[in-house]
């Protein structure tokens, strides 16, 4: 018999999701599932407090908010318990008392205060039967299972990348991949102070970062998390993924554009971790943000895409010695005109701690390469206490550091790459050796390389990590035989792809009334 491969949770919501089609347009999909997940969520925390106050034998205590709200869970009212909305999921007004208990939940819960959907369900005029079909489906998903793994972050990209024409793809509003987060968070180490991202998404780093404390047995009362996000559905759902979790913030007071409505201008963070969006045009008017206080200091302000307005705005929010770990389109890294001046005084200022190339195919939502960037406002020697361990850092001004992390990583999936924990090990430590004395540290040939100041302006200040990493010319020994077998692989996989990419595209035609 041939096995059946089963399918994820993302997938499985996605199914269910689309036979909404009809009632409603896919690219809402994202918000009528999470919506649902974040009640189902929070229903089943409630209800796993709930038996622990029995199993403890204070039944008195059952429907008293603050035995629920002292363990960051939020009390939920009958109505509002994913129980009641299970057992009226046959009933008409069903979509109604969806409302309702979202809106109770918000009322009874100050962190949630803006951040649910208002009356959202009841005006989509959803088919009663399949939104029924899908509070079924979710019904049956082990949530608390899930919690690790951030469940609102990965369905949310999903969900994007599978409606990418319609959300537009390449506008870079995506989820960042829990590996790549990891990544920064194990090579910028936030474990005290305030943690800023200025295009927070669903918030995902911010719940990777948490969970990285955690691990190394840190306090998560240590932090302050700062963010902000322009979609305001998406800031609705950064809002839902954090406050399930007990994690107080600030992400301003509306969802606004971080360039033309800062909602932090005075912060100064400790450690910024973003994934902003890539190659962003149309990000200011011709005669708007000329004289912006975050390009102070710099002789041109970022004038074409927004790659290094996010860098500039990033500089300005570092405390004097605060680290940023960010991620951005490989184009950044030698352009030329306004980019080009902005980069030869960054690396002249000595901001630039490491350049850090990532494997291709780890974001659902994108395909291009991508740079991992590290700036560090204070390079000097210094011994630091992180942790409970002690580390003495060496002088590295007018040094950066190279790494090609092409080669590294597992696959995800199937057409994914993404990080192990062995990979994420390995990079870090050899990050954290570079920056440390006496550890060893060696250049490493197609992996690392520590350039200096003065090899980067023989380079005319390109960033690019292949100008300075040693590859080794493996021409002469190439095996045919080899080498045709894995062309025939990734082509195969290609035309695979092909078919399949042709089949969903003759769905959507099909589905709208026209054959191909």
């Amino acid at each position: 018999m041939a096995k059946v491969q089963s399918k994820n949770t993302e997938e499985i919501l996605w199914d269910a999701a689309n036979k909404l089609r009809g009632s409603i347009e896919p690219s809402e999909y994202k918000h009528v599932v999470l919506s649902l997940i974040f009640l189902k969520f929070a229903s089943d925390k409630f209800a796993k407090r709930r038996q622990e106050l029995i199993n403890e034998h204070k039944e008195a205590f059952l429907e008293i908010p603050e035995f629920y709200q002292a363990d960051n869970i939020f009390y939920l009212p009958e109505a509002s318990r994913w129980s009641y909305i299970i057992a009226n999921a046959k009933q008409e007004d069903i979509t109604l008392k969806v409302d309702t208990a979202l809106k109770t939940i918000e009322r009874s819960n100050k962190s949630l205060e803006g951040a649910l959907p208002d009356n959202y369900f009841s005006r989509l005029g959803l088919d009663q039967s399949k939104f029924s079909a899908l509070l079924d489906t979710i019904n049956n998903i082990d949530t608390l299972k899930d919690e690790a793994h951030d469940i609102v972050g990965r369905v949310y990209e999903y969900f994007l990348s599978k409606f990418a024409i319609a959300e537009g793809k390449g506008k870079g509003e995506f989820y960042t991949p829990k590996s790549i987060v990891n990544l920064i968070a194990e090579m910028i180490e936030p474990y005290k102070g305030k943690i800023y991202d200025p295009s927070c998404g669903s918030g995902g780093m911010f719940v990777q970062s948490l969970k990285f404390i955690e691990k190394h047995k840190g306090n998560k009362k240590d932090v302050s998390i700062y963010g902000q996000e322009l979609t305001n559905t998406t800031y609705k759902l950064a809002k839902m993924n954090l406050a399930i979790r007990g994690i107080s913030s600030n992400l301003g007071a509306k969802a606004a554009d971080t360039f033309g409505d800062d909602q932090h201008k005075e912060l100064k963070a400790d450690y910024i971790m973003a994934n902003p969006p890539f190659n962003l045009k149309d990000w200011r008017a011709d005669n708007e943000l000329v004289d912006d206080p975050r390009w102070a200091g710099y002789t041109v302000p970022p004038k074409s895409n927004a790659n290094y307005a996010w860098i500039l705005n990033i500089v300005a929010k570092l405390s004097q010695n605060g680290v940023a770990g960010f991620i951005l389109a490989n184009g950044a890294l030698s352009g030329g005109g306004d980019e080009y001046q902005i980069r030869k005084q960054m690396i002249e200022n000595d901001l630039v701690e490491a350049i850090v190339i990532l494997p291709r195919a780890m974001f659902y939502s994108t395909d291009i390469s991508v740079t991992l960037w590290i700036l560090n406002k204070n390079k000097k020697e210094r011994v630091l206490k992180v942790n409970d361990a002690t580390k003495n850092y060496r002088k590295r001004e007018n040094e950066v550091l190279f790494m090609d992390l092409r080669q590294n990583g597992e696959p995800f999936e199937k057409k994914f790459i993404q990080f192990s924990e062995s990979d994420i090990a390995q990079i870090a430590g050899t990050y954290h050796d570079w920056q440390q004395i006496d550890t060893g540290y060696q250049d490493q040939a197609e992996y690392c390389y520590s350039a200096t100041l003065a090899e980067i302006r023989k380079k005319d200040y390109s960033l690019v990590p292949s100008k300075y990493i040693t590859f080794i010319n493996r021409d002469e020994s190439l095996d045919y035989k080899e080498q045709m077998e894995s062309l025939q692989t990734e082509l195969k996989d290609l035309f695979e792809q092909e078919a399949s990419l042709k089949q969903e595209v003759t769905e959507v035609f099909r589905s709208l009334g026209y054959e191909l």
